[in-house]
């Protein structure tokens, strides 16, 4: 992964860490889709991956929660009709989903209301207490 948010010197996942499992996949091939096996899973463990240091850890375990089995990312491809190509398509998705979820959290800056917002803000208060006081019964004067 090239340097970004978040790994300002890259990411390289050792490939001893990636665990990938083949298996037939169902779509396109013909004759071929019943006898080769071109679905690939990539799993990697994020708890023990050497790739990530604490901070990026955290973050990946954090905003990944959904998608994990325990602390294993997994990730399957299967649109190609080569296994090469769905291995090459898995490593990217990968990336992918490392690169979105380690970049840090954007913090908000604080800002202040306009005149005008509050303005409006306040008028329509006054106009809806107007609409539900004329709801009200009449007074016995």
């Amino acid at each position: 992964m090239p340097p970004g948010p978040g790994a300002p010197r890259g990411l390289t996942v050792p490939a001893g860490e990636l665990l990938e499992q083949f298996s037939h996949a169902s779509g396109p091939g013909g004759q071929g889709v019943n006898t080769t096996d071109s679905r690939v899973q990539l799993s990697l463990d994020l708890a023990t991956t050497t790739a990530l240091n604490e901070v990026q850890r955290e973050r990946a375990l954090d905003r990944l929660a959904g998608k994990l089995t325990g602390t294993v990312l997994t990730i399957s491809a299967a649109e190609h009709r080569s296994q090469r190509r769905n291995r090459t398509a898995a490593r990217q998705r990968l990336a992918t989903l490392l690169r979105e979820a380690l970049v840090p959290a954007i913090a908000r800056k604080l800002t202040r209301p306009t005149r005008g917002s509050q303005r409006r803000r306040i008028e329509a208060k006054r106009q809806r207490a107007e609409t539900k006081r004329r709801r009200r019964r009449p007074d016995r004067d």
